[in-house]
C-alpha cells in the first residue's frame, strides 16, 4: 500500500510539469461583441461575469489553473468555450452564423445549460437570478434584427 501512495504522489508530481498555455490572444477591443452590440451596462456586465471566461480572449485563469490534472480540464473547456463562440471575434462571424449563435444563446440561458453549473460553484458572481437570465434573453432577442 505505501508503494501505491508513493507512486500516485510521484506521478502527480511529475504531470505539473505539463502546464498549460495561458496567454490570451490578443484582440482590438472595439472587435468585442460588447463594443458592437453596446448593450446597457447591467447586460454587459451579465455577459462579461458569465460568459467571457470561456468565450473570449478574456480568460482569468484562477490560481487552481496551475494544478494538473485540473489545469487540463480547464483548458480544454475554454479552448472548447472559444470554438463554439468567441465574443472576441465578432465581427469574423458572418450575418447567418451572428444570428444562429444569438439564438444558441438565447436557448442555453433559457434552459439553463450556461453558465455550467460547475464553473457557477467556483465562480458565484457568474451565476445568473431567473430575472436576469430573462433580461438576458429578452435583450439577445432584440439585437437579433441588428446583426
Amino acid at each position: 500500500m505505501k508503494k501505491v501512495i508513493l507512486i500516485v504522489i510521484g506521478i502527480f508530481v511529475v504531470i505539473q510539469f505539463f502546464t498549460i498555455d495561458k496567454t490570451n490572444p490578443t484582440s482590438d477591443p472595439q472587435q468585442d461583441f460588447i463594443a458592437i452590440t453596446n448593450p446597457p451596462v447591467e447586460i454587459g456586465s451579465m455577459i462579461k461575469s458569465s460568459c467571457y471566461d470561456c468565450h473570449s480572449y478574456h480568460t482569468k485563469y484562477p490560481w487552481y489553473s496551475n494544478v494538473a490534472p485540473v489545469s487540463w480540464l480547464l483548458k480544454s473547456h475554454v479552448n472548447d468555450g472559444r470554438n463554439h463562440l468567441n465574443f472576441s471575434i465578432w465581427p469574423d462571424y458572418k450575418e447567418a452564423k451572428k444570428e444562429h449563435k444569438v439564438n444558441e444563446c438565447i436557448e442555453v440561458i433559457n434552459s439553463g445549460e450556461m453558465p455550467m453549473k460547475g464553473y457557477v460553484m467556483l465562480h458565484s458572481e457568474a451565476e445568473l437570478s431567473d430575472a436576469q437570465r430573462n433580461q438576458l434573453v429578452g435583450w439577445l432577442e432584440s439585437i437579433k434584427d441588428s446583426l
